[in-house]
């Protein structure tokens, strides 16, 4: 079993930066991929970026390749998620997830975090 804790979203305004962080417990967690799947109200949950157990390999949705960067430090059970130059459509509820079933490029994992709100202003 793995507990995530979201941490570091905020209100920023157009072009500004934010970086999230996910902090997990149990000793597992260094063997699972990391998804964010962010929602924005109306939507339906997004992919938004993955990473590796590893860390070796990344993903991007089109919509933020170049502007976010995902990283993990296994060490401190904890993956980030740095997010430059942010739009207003960036605008959600930012989750964390981890132990994909199936693609890293989906919605669809087997543990989740709360969630951390984004809110960009134009």
């Amino acid at each position: 079993q793995v507990q995530l804790v979201e941490s570091g979203g905020g209100l920023v305004q157009a072009g500004g930066s934010l970086r999230l962080s996910c902090a997990a417990s149990g000793r597992t967690f260094s063997i699972y991929g990391v998804g964010w799947i962010r929602q924005a109200p109306g939507k339906e949950r997004e992919f938004v970026s993955a990473i590796s157990w590893s860390g070796g390999s990344t993903y991007y949705a089109d919509s933020v390749k170049g502007r976010f960067t995902i990283s993990r430090d296994n060490a401190k059970n904890t993956v980030y998620l740095q997010m430059n130059s942010l739009k207003p459509e960036d605008t959600a509820v930012y989750y964390c997830a981890a132990n994909p079933v199936g693609s890293y490029s989906s919605t669809n994992y087997n543990y989740w975090g709360q969630g951390t709100q984004v809110t960009v202003s134009s």
